[in-house]
């Protein structure tokens, strides 16, 4: 009997210790909370458990509303969790990332932004309004000073159709920015010019897919640069790879891609009023991002990365507060479209954040050219059963856009039955590739080294 007694005063015990009461918030464990709203509204939630079970929701019961997503937002938005609906009743749970949303968010968001801005010259004043503002987020407002470039090469290496020269631009005073300059082999008059960014894979512009692509566009008749992210390849013999993710590399490879195109149009034999530029991943981010900043970017083509939904999983793309410009926000999206109505090309796949592209980006970046009497220079080539990647059938619907945009010669990146042959790119080795040495010997004796000494060289840097 005085066992029995001792069990229910130990169950009393644990239900006074943990029963709501308000002198513990009417606290329940945020596990039964949800198990509570999928029986009251008959639905399904799925999460992880180890995300779940931690957690505890303040005035539970006090949460709850008369609609299942109401109720959600409700219960999961004090502790940094969302939802996304994935069919009629049946939803998803998640941490809070500031840089990603649901499909059916990032739909409805370019949906108020076309109501806010429904003619063109409410979209112009658009335009100058998230150009400036996105420099001041990015820190380039006031601009650190243009010093000159101080090109540091290797010789010139004759290839089938084109030439290769290893070239690192002192984008700041002690920082440079390496990558490969790529010209056609018999340069007459004033050619056409592509500046190819990369994205976050390891092998940067020595990769295979960015030799060829940069290749192929030197034997079509342009004057190519293939340059490496920020704290990436020989970038890494000044700054660490935790540089690479932080809100200061956003910033720094902006500024390494306006410097760039400042290369680019110094060089005699470039004609810039043709300048082009592309890249895949966080190299199309690059890309949309300067062609929004600089006129001077005569067509672009951003590869897998334009979505209405998803801002880049690195700080290095998004880690600066651009996305929160204007009275509603922007999105990649609004920002890519500020190209308008100079020529883009969007390439999306169906492995990634672009698969929505078809139905819900580029219908608005249809209606945002349709403003200027000119859908005809907005392109989408959407490869369903393809992934994320800069593959050859993305870089073939590049080459295509580039020589009907800036005139380069597509037969000479064709086989006699005319089609698309990369065949006669080199790819080199990484070694063979490299500025400053394979120790980074040669590095100048005045190159920087960190971020505290990179910091003072950007006066608007907060």
């Amino acid at each position: 009997m005085k066992r029995i007694n001792l069990f229910f005063v130990l169950v009393l015990l644990v239900e006074f210790c943990f029963a709501q009461r308000i002198d513990n918030n009417f606290t329940k464990p945020l596990a039964d909370v949800l198990k509570e709203v999928e029986h009251r509204f008959r639905i399904k939630l799925s999460y992880d458990e180890k995300v779940i079970q931690p957690l505890q929701v303040e005035f539970a019961q006090w949460r709850f509303r008369d609609d299942a997503e109401e109720t959600l937002h409700q219960v999961l938005g004090p502790i940094g969790l969302v939802f996304e609906k994935l069919q009629e009743g049946s939803y998803k749970i998640d941490r809070f990332r500031y840089h990603i949303r649901p499909v059916d968010e990032g739909r409805k968001h370019l949906e108020r932004l076309a109501k806010l801005y429904p003619d063109l010259p409410s979209w112009e004043n658009r335009k100058t309004e998230l150009k400036n503002c996105i420099l001041g987020k990015l820190g380039l407002d006031p601009m650190p000073e243009k010093a000159p470039l101080n090109p540091v090469s290797t010789p010139v290496t004759r290839m089938d159709g084109y030439t290769v020269q290893d070239v690192a631009l002192e984008s700041l005073p002690g920082v440079y920015v390496a990558g490969t300059l790529y010209r056609p082999l018999r340069m007459k008059g004033k050619h056409p010019a592509v500046l190819l960014a990369q994205g976050h894979g390891e092998i940067q512009h020595y990769g295979e897919s960015s030799q060829k692509l940069a290749g192929t566009l030197a034997r079509m008749g342009a004057v190519v640069f293939s340059y490496d992210m920020f704290a990436k390849g020989e970038s890494a013999l000044q700054f660490a790879f935790e540089d690479h993710r932080t809100g200061m590399a956003q910033t720094m490879q902006t500024w390494n891609s306006m410097r760039v195109l400042d290369f680019l149009s110094s060089l005699p034999e470039v004609d810039a009023a043709k300048i082009g530029m592309t890249g895949a991943s966080g190299g199309g981010t690059q890309t949309f991002l300067l062609t929004a900043l600089d006129e001077r970017i005569a067509a672009t083509a951003p590869v897998v990365m334009v979505s209405s939904w998803f801002f880049g999983g690195c700080p290095c793309e998004s880690g600066m507060p651009i996305h929160t410009c204007g009275p509603r926000g922007t999105n990649n999206v609004e920002i890519a479209a500020m190209a308008s109505p100079r020529p883009l090309l969007i390439v999306s796949d169906g492995g990634d954040w672009t698969a929505n592209v078809p139905e819900i980006e580029y219908p608005y970046l249809q209606a945002r050219y349709a403003l200027y009497n000119q859908t005809d220079r907005v392109q989408n080539v959407h490869l369903p059963d393809e992934g994320h990647d800069y593959g050859p059938s993305k870089r073939e619907a590049v080459y295509r856009f580039f020589a009907r945009q800036l005139g380069l010669n597509l037969a000479k990146a064709q086989d006699k039955e005319g089609q698309i042959d990369e065949s006669p790119v080199k790819v080199q080795s990484r070694e063979d590739m490299l500025v400053f040495g394979s120790e980074g010997e040669q590095l100048p004796v005045h190159a920087i080294h960190g971020m505290e000494e990179l910091k003072p060289l950007f006066p608007g840097w907060e």
